[in-house]
């Protein structure tokens, strides 16, 4: 069985492993969260120089934002600048971190075992969407300055929740967090762009095998297309890029 369709049959549903989503569960304490990090967790902590495409965030309704993962603030800089609220997806690992791992509890973020195809992560975010909420998902697994090939269950989750993907492109947050003052401060800061969702097209929305393949390399070239050369990585030859799976919305 190829790769892929490995992949495929280890995500079938595990709704007996997961608890139903509440978004009414989360709502107060994300958002004392989300006022602790806008107005002192982000002045302190990390330089944000721009914001820019927040129209292209769905005003209601399930989306997947797709970052590019530098550092591990990525998310962190995101969220208090979205009137949505956003569940992250991270390893697993953040909920045992001294001190900050219990804000991801706090939060609600997706735990994901990355060694393993995670049933149980991509069931929760399913739940999520089909809440009508933002999930945030990092396709590449890691962190690093240029894009590695991204993993396919961005392409499952787009293709079987039907949810707009929103490419969302992070430069310059290498460094951080980094207190105020310090000599990282002096240097650019952040920069977040949010471009033009779209969506896997529905003939796509039960296809496994190479078809998954496919949607994730068609939608990390979207990504691609966002960033500087720099940043491209295993995505930097644009030439190679094709649409075929994907509609603009």
């Amino acid at each position: 069985m190829p790769k892929s369709e490995n992949y495929l049959a280890a995500q079938a549903p595990a709704r007996k492993q997961t608890r139903a989503y509440s978004h009414a569960h989360y709502t107060l304490r994300r958002k004392v969260l989300k006022f602790l990090l806008r107005f002192i967790g982000i002045p302190l902590l990390a330089k944000v120089d721009s914001v820019n495409g927040v129209e292209n965030i769905p005003e209601s309704g399930p989306a997947i934002l797709m970052i590019n993962h530098i550092a591990f603030i990525d998310p962190i800089v995101i969220m208090p600048y979205l009137e949505r609220e956003i569940v992250p997806l991270a390893k697993i690992e953040v909920y045992s971190y001294p001190v900050i791992g219990i804000f991801p509890r706090i939060w609600g973020v997706i735990p994901v075992r990355r060694e393993e195809a995670d049933r149980r992560a991509i069931q929760m975010s399913l739940d999520v969407l089909r809440a009508g909420e933002i999930i945030l998902v990092a396709p590449e697994g890691t962190r690093g300055p240029e894009l590695i090939e991204g993993r396919e269950g961005i392409a499952y989750l787009g293709s079987r929740s039907g949810a707009p993907i929103v490419p969302t492109a992070i430069q310059g947050s290498v460094g951080f967090p980094a207190l105020r003052f310090t000599s990282r401060w002096r240097e650019p800061g952040v920069k977040i762009h949010f471009g033009p969702p779209f969506r896997f097209r529905s003939d796509y929305h039960r296809l496994g095998g190479e078809a998954l393949r496919q949607m994730t390399d068609e939608a990390m070239y979207v990504l691609s297309a966002m960033l500087p050369e720099a940043q491209r990585g295993y995505y930097r030859d644009l030439e190679n890029a094709t649409q075929d799976t994907l509609e603009f919305l």
